[in-house]
């Protein structure tokens, strides 16, 4: 069956630096698309960083371009969030998604994410 696993959340000081992983199984992982998305308490979840497969296009949202970098690795069906400069307002649990397709222009667009993660929480104080 489908599985999404999350790890590398944790609390960390303000200016400092995590990396989160997420690994896939059951699916056909090189051939969907990746993404990270975050919610924190009281806020609706927003789509943080999406990879789609083969030319490995990116999307940023605003509040994390320069300091989060998205990337994976297909032999390892792997998707990794490297996040760095961290601030409170980056405080949230963080998922990763699975997307058959997603077009750069709506690549956030949460109903296109077929599998989802239980989400791993960063803590930034």
């Amino acid at each position: 069956h489908v599985q999404l696993v999350e790890s590398g959340g944790g609390s960390v000081q303000a200016g400092g630096s995590l990396r989160l992983s997420c690994v896939a199984s059951g699916y056909a992982y090189s051939t969907y698309c990746m993404g990270w998305f975050r919610q924190a308490p009281g806020k609706e979840r927003e789509g943080v960083a999406i990879i789609s497969p083969g030319d490995g296009s990116t999307y940023y949202a605003d509040s994390v371009k320069g300091r989060f970098t998205i990337s994976q690795n297909n032999v390892k069906k792997t998707a990794y969030l490297q996040m760095t400069s961290l601030t409170p307002e980056d405080t949230a649990m963080y998922y990763c998604a699975a997307a058959p397709i997603c077009p750069m222009k709506m690549a956030t667009n949460e109903r296109l994410y077929r599998y989802w993660g239980q989400g791993t929480q960063v803590t930034v104080s």
